[in-house]
């Protein structure tokens, strides 16, 4: 009795999951990430193209680049823009280096309940702190394998 009553639970329960559960199509999701990230990339090379036209170097135009990606990604994000491109774009906003910045930003915008210092301090750093943790550890280790080999001559 007991496992019959359970079964009519599961399948009312499936069947409403298939009622209200959002069927996507496949190629559909594609193509709005490849347009959300291509799109994307078109902005960063107008900006480096406009920049290298006023005579920055690549190093220059590549790190200025980056960080009008960066501050724009995290603008839209504290005016909830970026949500709603992520939305639409899928993974083809999470790739590039915007989906980080939104990442972090998103992570600051929920500081309100506990106020500034605490909720927005310690909130940036829900994101940021394991990745600026593990990128210091790991370029440290990077970086003396780097002077034990380059003390080697063979090795160049």
């Amino acid at each position: 009795m007991q496992v019959k009553q359970n079964q009519e639970l599961s399948d009312k329960y499936n069947e409403y999951v298939k009622k209200v559960t959002k069927t996507t199509s496949l190629p559909s999701n594609m193509f709005h990430a490849f347009l959300t990230g291509g799109a994307i990339c078109l902005i960063g090379q107008i900006i480096m193209e406009v920049l290298k036209a006023r005579g920055f170097s690549e190093n220059h135009m590549n790190y200025i680049t980056i960080l009008i990606l960066v501050f724009a990604a995290a603008v839209l994000t504290g005016l909830n823009i970026y949500p709603k491109i992520g939305k639409y774009g899928g993974a083809g906003s999470l790739v590039p280096i915007t989906g980080f910045a939104n990442s972090i930003a998103a992570c600051a915008t929920e500081f309100k309940a506990e106020g500034m210092v605490m909720g927005l301090g310690c909130k940036i750093f829900t994101i940021a702190g394991p990745v600026i943790l593990y990128g210091l550890v790991s370029s440290a280790i990077l970086g003396v394998i780097y002077y034990i080999i380059g003390g080697m001559p063979w090795i160049s």
